[in-house]
């Protein structure tokens, strides 16, 4: 009777595994083969600005550093595979995104900042890629992708802030442009269905409205010198996902 009993669970056992095996392989061929794919992601990033111009009044303000900080970000995505290893994607991202550049004062600029100047900005928007990739790896359950294209990021205004540090001018207030255009390279790493997607995107323009202050509360002369900063915002990130 154990010996019997042993070989049902021995076949069980078996037949199991073989049913489990057999369940992975549709899925990833479900994956592998599908026409359309969606999937979700999570991650981090990390903003640089990079300072086209800096100036206040005629002095155009040097040694700019920038200081990162970690930002988050989540999407759902949706692949058209196309023939062969290509495809195209789109995906839907809220990002939260943060950074600051600093300057030191200094005997050349004491006359311009009151004391070392800080910018702290924080980006909330709603980021739309429009991604081209190539699997130069698509063999089961490894794969391996490029991808590139551009991206709009709509900014959130009501969540989105800009804060100056160390300045003469009072009150100041930057405005962010609604709309931003980036440029998107990245790399895309799969086990099966789950993924690892690095990417780095390239800003395209000025990414500053406008920078106003309160007149009124600021002292002379500086009160009439008008503040100008030009700059473009790069990203890191990195995010974990699963694909259906």
């Amino acid at each position: 009777m154990r010996r019997i009993a042993l070989l049902i669970l021995l076949w069980h056992f078996f037949v199991c595994a073989d049913l489990w095996a057999q369940s992975a392989e549709n899925l990833q061929s479900g994956v592998h083969d599908a026409k359309v794919n969606i999937g979700v992601k999570a991650g981090f990033n990390s903003s640089m600005f990079f300072i086209d111009e800096f100036k206040l009044g005629d002095y155009s303000l040097d040694h700019i550093q920038n200081n990162y900080k970690v930002g988050y970000f989540a999407s759902f995505f949706v692949r058209f595979n196309l023939k062969k290893h290509h495809f195209l994607q789109t995906e839907a991202s809220y990002h939260i995104a943060k950074g600051s550049i600093s300057i030191n004062q200094t005997t050349e600029n004491i006359d311009f900042l009151k004391s070392n100047a800080l910018v702290k900005t924080t980006i909330h928007s709603v980021d739309v890629p429009l991604l081209y990739g190539y699997k130069f790896v698509d063999v089961y359950p490894y794969g391996m992708a490029f991808f590139v294209g551009p991206k709009v990021a709509y900014t959130w205004d009501k969540y989105t802030k800009c804060e100056y540090t160390g300045f003469y001018q009072q009150d100041i207030k930057e405005s962010i442009r609604p709309f931003n255009f980036s440029a998107v390279i990245g790399l895309a790493v799969n086990v099966s269905n789950i993924f690892f997607d690095f990417r780095y995107e390239m800003g395209l323009h000025n990414m500053s409205e406008g920078v106003d202050f309160n007149r009124g509360v600021t002292e002379a002369p500086y009160n009439e010198q008008e503040i100008i900063i030009k700059r473009r915002r790069n990203v890191m990130s990195f995010s974990l996902g699963v694909i259906f």
